[in-house]
């Protein structure tokens, strides 16, 4: 069972029993409760702390915790109704809405309830992450000199330089003074569409694409422009027809391991993208958010866009999130001329800088010899559960299509039936929400297709994660599991 599930489970448990103690009455030993239900201390610690946090516990260091006194003041009930209408009236004289569908991000980031296999995870399970290694980073960086002091607003010197070398390579191709460090790849994109584009003017994105980035233009009063992409990524002459009829002057793409395809750009688009953009007078700003979640089985990886643009037509982000924590936002935006000014502008004064002890921290997990040792074992597992998850969807699930099984990244994107080529099942307007609905009810979170798209998607999909399960038997157990509500709603 996951940490966090314990945890809950236990502070439900200890505030069901709260009123058999008076108020200031003192509840069991943490030792106590450790032997009582079989958990942790780290459990017993979390749980109550949760409690405190409640007001329903008070804990005394070397005594104890103790029912808290009860409160007796309500705050009174406010009205709220009034933001309705201020809401709507300010979005009146917009030319796009500023108003966040959020629930394509959350579908990623919410935890499922107990007993639910997690499908639509977004990051590695905790057992991938390398969280010895992070916790000797952080503890070495916190005895550095200066480690809790005002950083530079750029970044550290030398964390700049460890990502201008992993982007541009050791030929110089980005320098350390061209990398801004950010934090996290949504901090990052949102820093970036802020800079590039105006409010109410159009950007272009991939269809499919990441739905936090659509949240990012949508929050940012931006028109999002799908152009469509295939088994080699986006296609170059409707990428060149969008520029042509929107007078857009930036495009978002992942060249490597779309999400949520899995494509990669062919390498003879890579260039052509970068022409196309720059006769557009346009930038590109170039998603890398999983180059370090390769799969065993890759081969060499092509370099990102923005080692081979020494004109500055694009703007590179990337992050060391997806391969180690959620929690470890550290990331990077590397840009060259004037643009890298602007950029510079709005995240001071966004987020002035990232916390300097999580810089430090960085600087010590990719300058110690855990982190290559964790890169190479977190690419042979995500084979290995890849492999495991698509051979169980090719024997439980095979109406199903796989279009591209990638080789990079951390999910499958599968298309759903449409009632074509000889299917007699066809996949009906909600059924993708009513699919979703039955797979939870089955005890299987998966995340639906429809967000990925900025505007009416050709088919119904579906994006299985297979980083985000405790391993390879949560996998054919949870595909297992969607037979039955595949049965029901396709």
């Amino acid at each position: 069972m996951h940490e966090r599930s314990s945890v809950s489970e236990l502070a439900n448990q200890l505030r069901r029993e709260l009123n058999r103690y008076s108020p200031g009455g003192k509840l069991p030993s943490s030792r106590a409760l450790v032997e009582r239900f079989r958990v942790s201390p780290v459990t017993v610690s979390r749980a109550l702390a949760q409690l405190a946090a409640e007001g329903l516990v008070v804990t005394r260091p070397g005594a104890g915790a103790f029912r808290a006194e009860p409160h007796t003041r309500v705050a009174p009930a406010g009205d709220t109704s009034w933001q309705e209408v201020t809401l709507s009236a300010e979005g009146g004289a917009e030319l796009v809405p500023r108003s966040v569908d959020a629930s394509g991000v959350l579908v990623s980031l919410a935890a499922p309830p107990p007993g639910v296999i997690e499908f639509n995870g977004g990051y590695l399970h905790q057992s991938l992450q390398p969280e010895r290694a992070m916790a000797a980073a952080l503890s070495r960086a916190g005895r550095r000199p200066g480690a809790w002091g005002r950083p530079p607003m750029e970044g550290l010197p030398e964390l700049r330089e460890w990502f201008a070398r992993s982007i541009g390579g050791a030929g110089g191709a980005v320098t350390a003074a061209e990398v801004l460090i950010t934090a996290g790849g949504q901090s990052a994109l949102t820093t970036a569409l802020k800079a590039l584009a105006p409010p109410g003017a159009p950007v272009l994105v991939e269809s499919p694409t990441y739905p936090g980035m659509l949240a990012i233009a949508r929050g940012a009063g931006l028109r999002t422009v799908p152009v469509p992409v295939d088994a080699d990524g986006v296609r170059p002459s409707l990428l060149a027809d969008a520029f042509r009829a929107t007078g857009a002057r930036v495009f978002v793409c992942q060249p490597l391991f779309q999400n949520p395809t899995g494509a990669m750009l062919a390498p003879d688009r890579r260039g052509e993208v970068l022409r196309i953009a720059r006769d557009a007078g346009a930038f590109v700003v170039e998603d890398d958010f999983v180059r370090r979640l390769v799969h065993e089985d890759a081969g060499p990886l092509p370099r990102p866009l923005a080692a081979d643009d020494p004109d500055g037509v694009v703007v590179h982000v990337c992050s060391l999130t997806k391969a180690t924590s959620p929690s470890f936002r550290v990331s990077a935006l590397a840009a060259r001329g004037p643009v890298l000014e602007r950029l510079r502008a709005i995240q001071v004064v966004d987020s002035f800088f990232v916390p300097r002890p999580l810089q430090e921290a960085a600087v010590e997990l990719v300058g110690s010899p855990a982190w290559p040792r964790h890169l190479r074992a977190i690419s042979a597992e995500l084979k290995t559960r890849r492999d495991t998850m698509t051979a169980a969807l090719r024997l439980d699930l095979p109406e199903l299509a796989l279009p591209h099984i990638p080789s990079g990244g951390y999910h499958l994107w599968l298309r759903l039936p449409d009632g074509t080529g000889g299917s007699s099942r066809a996949f009906g307007p909600g059924g993708e929400s009513a699919l979703t609905s039955a797979a939870l009810r089955a005890g299987v979170a998966v995340t639906p297709g429809r967000p990925y798209f900025s505007a009416e998607p050709p088919a119904g999909h579906m994006r299985l994660s297979f980083a985000a399960v405790a391993g390879l038997g949560e996998i054919t157990e949870g595909v297992r599991r969607l037979r039955a509500p595949c049965d029901e709603v396709l």
